[in-house]
């Protein structure tokens, strides 16, 4: 709908809406500039400070996944007028306890009665502006490196409906209240110019540091799915992606969850929408197929970066306590756009 407005003409927005891309950047000074996202959504979880903590998680993801470092946030709460204020005190608290780990400041707020409770956070953070990180940057022969595993989708809808066992439930919670913070700490403390950059920079200055890493391209895979989120990459860079299914990694249950029906609204809109550019080879599984569109709630980040760095960057990330696995390659432009091999 922003898109069919009139255009708004400011050379200090170095990312906007018409970027699909996760969180808008604002050039404020020389080297500063800020990064804003905003969300919230429904519970999905029946504990009021776990749910607290999934939705400011999901909140600071866009922010990291920019590449950039969250500030302050606003909560936005929408709250049931008879319904018990000391559930809305333990959501509050479950979200401040994760704002206070990501050293992001909440500064304020705004309510409205609501008979659906709903609960989120606008976060600002602060990038430098030469080191955005948007989902137009992945280069042909890059390697896809993401940092979670799948299936917060379905598994959310078998908590609804008293069908997920309990390990399930559990491995889905530690994912989705765990930031992306180690993991952009990482990345960002590790971008650099890929290897032949680095042999020209060596020619002139002597030899760069070997911490640096050519990361191209990053996002959060969130509602969109794995395959909604890569769809944005592969357009935005005008590439295509290889996904190795048998690479991919999934929560525990999320495929016995699929088996058993326990299918999103969200899966099956992500699902119509962007199948059309897939391709699958022989051996895929179906409920594997399904599990590519499941709508993710504080997913993972997924990565493009140079081939030569990939192995390094699985290190580095390893190393920081971050599930990292290399699930994909890009190429030059064809169709379809994404293929999905066994792998």
């Amino acid at each position: 709908m922003l898109g069919k407005l009139a255009r708004q003409h400011d050379p200090n927005v170095l990312v906007g809406f018409d970027h699909a891309d996760d969180a808008g950047v604002y050039l404020i000074g020389p080297g500063t500039a800020m990064v804003q996202t905003v969300d919230f959504f429904t519970p999905m979880v029946d504990d009021p400070y776990i749910f607290g903590q999934i939705a400011a998680t999901n909140a600071l993801s866009d922010v990291y996944a920019m590449g950039g470092q969250p500030r302050t946030s606003l909560a936005l709460v929408c709250f049931p007028e008879k319904a018990d204020l000391a559930i809305l005190e333990r959501i509050l608290a479950g979200g401040l306890s994760k704002m206070i780990e990501a050293a992001c400041s909440v500064i304020g707020g705004h309510s409205v009665r609501d008979e659906e409770m709903k609960f989120g956070y606008s976060v600002t953070g602060l990038i430098n502006p030469a080191r955005v990180l948007t989902n137009g940057g992945a280069k042909p022969g890059d390697r896809m490196v993401f940092t979670k595993a799948l299936g917060t989708g379905v598994i959310s809808t078998a908590i609804k409906k008293k069908a997920a066992k309990q390990s399930w439930v559990d491995a889905a919670i530690a994912s989705m209240i765990t930031l992306n913070k180690n993991a952009a700490e990482v990345i960002t403390g590790r971008i650099g110019p890929g290897p032949a950059e680095r042999s020209s920079a060596a020619n002139d200055q002597g030899p760069t540091t070997n911490e640096q890493l050519a990361i191209h391209a990053m996002t959060d895979v969130t509602g969109f799915g794995l395959i909604g989120h890569a769809r944005e990459i592969a357009l935005a860079s005008n590439v295509s992606l290889r996904l190795y299914a048998n690479r991919i990694p999934l929560l525990e249950g999320a495929l016995e969850c699929v088996r058993a029906g326990h299918i999103p609204g969200g899966l099956k809109a992500n699902r119509e929408f962007a199948e059309c550019v897939v391709g699958y080879e022989d051996g895929i599984r179906e409920e594997v197929k399904t599990i590519l569109f499941d709508p993710q709630t504080a997913g993972g980040l997924l990565i493009s970066v140079a081939s030569e760095d990939a192995v390094e960057l699985t290190r580095a990330l390893t190393a920081a306590g971050v599930l990292a696995v290399e699930i994909g390659e890009t190429l030059p432009a064809t169709k379809p756009l994404i293929v999905v091999v066994p792998g």
